[in-house]
């Protein structure tokens, strides 16, 4: 074949191969990094960008798209950004930032990009969600009327919390906001509710305690940790919670019940604020951005109970706040509370003072109220939250006066066994037959005439008896949701019986 004739059939083929070519990249979908420092990097001749869209840069790193400005756009860095420089080509990925989620998540620590830290390998997910996305419509929700029990008295009495939920934990630094927390986790244990807990800016050897807690209490195996240390750039903190809400989200629209813990959202403003002065936007009342509260709103909002044609799963947020000498009307804390459905108020004087958890019931509330309650629960506590009112009233008038009345003695009475009932000892939650047991002893008077001190080791002889002669009571409670009244006369009489065998004891020793 002559030479002319190889050279026409090539060209052929390159002109049919041209023709056929599919412009996966155009120029609009390469850009160029300008600059770049402090974990932003501002790129120019991308001009169809998606807020929140995922950028990639050499060397497998990554970012994503918070500003779109005229001429260029600003993208956070996830990781250090000490392989990426000016000059860099970078590309459109199309797709928005994403995390792994399924089952294989429950048991593991990841950080802000659903990656693994724990040492135990990759994590095997064939499922990935945004990590922002449309919260749910409201005919797509139902009222919350189920509990979500954290076996603390002091709240499922007082305070309820119920399945889809979002009742915020505030209070001042060092008052046991994260240990509430915790302790919700733990007793859920058994109650078919995975959990996951969101470190955002909190020391690494903080959340190893707190890995290593919930595997001692054997709640790890429905939990799943993400964890945003203080040592990490503004972007991966500010990612936490998103990522974390997305992770539960999956769960909830398979019909499942999900406990999600913000730890804590003070935070994760901080560092929204940081990430945004960096990118150059207008700062606004204490240097926070003006969508500060659309920050949070839009991340609270996916918290619900879904209808049932949805499969009726949930996803209770307990979000945490972290206030400065207990002023609750600071800018940050009065943008949650206004986006949740109550706050637990953890108070700094009765924390000093013994009363552990320190839940102030004066300012803490539930907007759902006992509806989140079952029957029992309502019931035997419907008198709690006023008769601690009185007493904390008279407690202060009395401070004024040494001659008191009988009225007013009984009241200080019975408040000092009610604030002893209600204490209560860290990783020790309750299940609802104790509380409901103990509530039913301190509101039927019988405690009122003894010792505060010795309230815990009665509760605890009473707890001992009913679960070895009569554990029936424990089981129609938990069970059946019943509380007859036969086991109320029995535990009347049995516990007048114990009361007298104490008294009986402490006068031996004062005679010895």
């Amino acid at each position: 074949m002559p030479k002319t004739d190889n050279l026409n059939s090539l060209s052929q083929i390159i002109k049919e191969e041209i023709s056929h070519y599919d412009h996966k990249v155009n120029s609009s979908s390469v850009g160029q990094v300008v600059s770049v420092g402090d974990c932003i990097a501002t790129i120019f001749g991308i001009d169809n960008a998606m807020y929140g869209e995922l950028i990639e840069f050499p060397n497998n790193a990554y970012g994503m798209v918070m500003n779109i400005e005229e001429n260029d756009i600003g993208v956070a860095l996830f990781g250090e950004n000490v392989t990426i420089k000016e000059g860099d080509t970078c590309t459109r990925t199309g797709k928005l930032v994403s995390v792994p989620v399924g089952d294989g998540m429950l048991g593991r620590v990841v950080n802000s990009l659903g990656e693994p830290i724990d040492g135990f390998g990759p994590i095997k997910a064939t499922t990935y969600r945004p990590v922002e996305s449309v919260a749910p419509e409201i005919m797509d929700r139902q009222s919350v009327n189920e509990p979500l029990e954290t076996g603390i008295k002091a709240i499922d009495s007082m305070i309820p919390i119920g399945k889809g939920q979002r009742e915020l934990i505030i209070g001042d630094r060092q008052t046991g906001k994260t240990a509430i927390a915790i302790d919700t986790i733990i007793n859920q244990k058994d109650k078919d509710v995975y959990c996951v807990y969101c470190s955002i800016g909190q020391k690494n050897s903080s959340l190893a305690q707190i890995v290593a807690r919930l595997k001692r209490y054997d709640a790890l195996k429905y939990t799943t940790i993400v964890g945003s240390s203080a040592a990490e750039p503004a972007p991966m903190q500010y990612l936490a919670p998103y990522a974390a809400t997305s992770i539960a989200e999956h769960w909830m629209h398979q019909g499942k019940n999900v406990l999600i813990i913000y730890d804590d959202l003070s935070k994760h403003a901080v560092a929204y604020r940081t990430l945004l002065l960096l990118l150059r936007r207008s700062p606004g009342r204490e240097a926070y951005p003006g969508d500060i509260f659309y920050l949070h709103s839009r991340l609270l909002e996916r918290s619900c109970r879904l209808s049932d044609e949805l499969g009726g799963g949930s996803l209770t947020a307990l979000p945490i706040i972290e206030t400065q000498a207990g002023d609750i009307s600071a800018y940050i804390p009065t943008n949650v509370i206004s986006i949740t459905d109550g706050q637990l108020f953890l108070n700094t004087d009765m924390f000093n003072s013994g009363q552990r958890p320190a839940i102030d019931s004066g300012l803490s509330v539930s907007r759902v109220g006992s509806s989140a309650q079952t029957k029992v629960m309502k019931s035997v506590s419907k008198d709690l939250r006023m008769a601690l009112a009185n007493y904390h009233e008279m407690l202060d008038f009395s401070r004024f006066g040494s001659d008191l009345d009988k009225s007013t003695k009984k009241i200080l009475s019975h408040g000092a066994i009610l604030t002893e009932v209600l204490k209560q000892k860290q990783y020790m939650p309750l299940s609802a037959g104790k509380e409901i047991v103990d509530i039913f002893v301190a509101q039927s008077g019988l405690l009122d005439d003894i010792d505060p001190s010795h309230v815990h080791y009665i509760l605890k002889f009473l707890s001992n008896s009913i679960s070895a002669q009569n554990p029936h009571i424990y089981e129609e409670i938990n069970k059946e949701k019943k509380f007859s009244d036969e086991s109320k006369e029995w535990i009347k009489e049995h516990l007048n019986t114990i009361i007298a065998s104490v008294n009986d004891n402490l006068i031996q020793e004062d005679n010895y």
